[in-house]
């Protein structure tokens, strides 16, 4: 079961490892991103703010989404971190079970446009959302759990 992915740039740190995944219930974090499984430095780092108790995953988003049809994770209380709008949105393309997509933080680009306090989108970062609240995925944007949820949609 799927309890919510999040997009957060720096991935799993102390909010989210602590806040989020005991507010979850989680008892599994999957990290799906390109560059991690080949980086040895970031996987490293990853694996020191794991939660005590909760099991860790790291795949590309490839191999994520294949162990998400598979029903590999399905006896699982999962929690999806992804770097970027982009992996976010491949993910809740090719697996709708995912209804929910937390924005928790998207660093300023050149060309960006902030949204909230830790959000700040590209044009196409803004279509990719826009595309995933039109096939019916809650977009919302919250830091951690206790700030209000504030829709997407009513920002972009």
């Amino acid at each position: 079961m799927i309890k919510l992915l999040r997009v957060d740039h720096r991935l799993l740190h102390g909010q989210v490892a602590f806040s989020w995944t005991q507010n979850l219930g989680a008892d599994c974090i999957l990290i799906a991103n390109d560059d991690v499984p080949v980086n040895d430095l970031r996987k490293t780092t990853i694996k020191l703010a794991k939660p005590q108790g909760v099991k860790l995953v790291i795949k590309n988003i490839e191999d994520s989404i294949k162990a998400l049809q598979s029903g590999a994770t399905d006896k699982y209380k999962l929690f999806i971190v992804v770097e970027s709008v982009a992996d976010a949105q491949k993910l809740s393309e090719a697996y709708p079970a995912i209804e929910q997509v937390n924005l928790g933080g998207v660093k300023a680009k050149e060309g960006s446009r902030n949204i909230s306090k830790a959000i700040n989108l590209l044009p196409e970062e803004e279509k990719l959302v826009k595309k995933m609240i039109e096939k019916g995925v809650e977009v919302e944007i919250r830091q951690v759990p206790n700030d209000k949820k504030v829709l997407a949609s009513t920002v972009i």
